[in-house]
């Protein structure tokens, strides 16, 4: 079994992938963007072998490293780098070397955009907020006039919270359509909803094999636009509820074999032609594990080893783990900009007996996910609210 595994080098946590891959069998080879000698040695401890390429924009050069792999090793059984930035690099990658174990180009580039989605939600029997993709100003007036405010104006592809903005009257339509009208932007009626996902992992039926639940505290697009706190949790419990829609999601869309990270509103309010207060909504699926260190929250949640049941789940259609949940683990992210009540150390020191670590996050982390993250996991919900509210609590308040 010749896996292809593209940047295992960064993020950092995902030569753990490769730790999986190995153990289940398959001949692990690595392309990386960086010299050799700068890898982890974890890495390099498991993998057949590494292809060093200058960079993955660079197309040429990747496909000579697969090239080379396939040349050595034989036939290429997988292609994959489970990272939002490189999946039209994998599927261009497998149309070019015949892998059929992952999507196509075509069909990547249908799912990358969030207007595409809707049809798939359909077939789902999941509701999806009301959209148009306005062609122009006159357009997006109209679809305004018609839907009514508030709107919220993002990019038709691509992930988080840049290029999106909450629209109040046509003064901001008109401001924003300006700003974005070289981009392909979707606009969308504003619904009032708790963010939540469903991630986990499916098999070659396309049945899900592990699942959780994450839910935020705090509002994630605010957060980022107005640089607030965040948090965010696996809970103790999937609800029935919530296992059946996944898993229709992941059947409409025809998920196999992948890791995938579904997003959601549930509605905090009743909104005709969507649902009652409660109702759960389609908003995205990223075909990808969930960003940052939630694999791990999804660990410490589940005591498994996410990524080696990820290979386990691909490699031999099997899921050796405990089914039982005993944490519900999350992570409070804090503002350097934020005057908070307690500093750091007196937050591990009230919760120590739950503390997982605390982590200084880089630049490009910081600004969806904090300057300082909180770690902690919780065997009941009530002490969990206490800690976000302690962690987040601002003086003053």
């Amino acid at each position: 079994m010749n896996f292809v595994f593209i940047s295992p080098n960064y993020p950092e946590n995902y030569w753990m992938f490769c730790r999986g891959l190995k153990k289940y069998g398959a001949n692990v080879l690595a392309v990386v963007d960086t010299a050799y000698d700068n890898l982890k040695p974890e890495l390099k401890a498991n993998i057949t072998e590494c292809y060093v390429v200058s960079s993955f924009h660079n197309y040429e050069e990747v496909f000579k490293a697969v090239a080379y792999f396939s040349f050595k090793y034989g036939k290429i059984d997988w292609i994959e780098s489970n990272n939002e930035a490189w999946l039209t690099l994998d599927a261009r990658l497998r149309d070019d070397f015949n892998v059929k174990t992952g999507f196509s180009l075509a069909r990547i580039t249908e799912f990358q955009s969030k207007a595409a989605m809707k049809k798939y939600y359909e077939k789902a029997g999941v509701p999806t907020a009301r959209y148009c993709l306005p062609k122009s100003l006159d357009e997006a007036l109209e679809f305004a006039g018609r839907v009514g405010y508030p709107l919220v104006l993002k990019p038709d592809h691509g992930v988080g919270a840049s290029f999106t903005y909450a629209l109040h009257n046509d003064e901001d339509l008109k401001k924003y359509y300006e700003i974005t009208k070289d981009l392909c932007m979707i606009l969308e009626e504003y619904v009032k909803g708790d963010v939540i996902t469903l991630d986990g992992v499916c098999d070659a039926n396309g049945t899900i094999r592990v699942l959780g639940s994450m839910e935020y505290v705090g509002n994630c697009m605010e957060s980022v636009q107005n640089q607030d706190s965040i948090g965010s949790y696996y809970t103790l419990n999937v609800s029935e509820e919530y296992r059946d829609i996944a898993q229709r999601v992941i059947s409409a869309f025809e998920l196999k074999n992948r890791f995938f990270h579904g997003e959601y509103f549930r509605l905090t309010e009743d909104v005709e032609g969507l649902g009652k207060k409660g109702h759960i909504i389609g908003l995205e699926v990223n075909f990808r594990p969930p960003g940052g260190f939630a694999p791990d929250l999804l660990n410490y949640s589940n005591d498994i080893d996410i990524y080696e049941l990820w290979a386990e789940i691909l490699l031999n259609q099997t899921a050796s783990y405990s089914k039982l949940r005993k944490y519900s683990a999350g992570f409070a992210g804090r503002r350097d900009s934020i005057p908070y009540r307690y500093n750091t150390e007196e937050i591990e020191n009230m919760f120590k007996d739950e503390l997982i670590g605390t982590e200084v996050l880089p630049p490009a982390y910081a600004a969806t996910m904090g300057n300082v993250t909180i770690k902690a996991r919780f065997t009941n919900d009530e002490r969990r609210k206490e800690f976000f509210k302690t962690a987040l609590e601002r003086i003053g308040d």
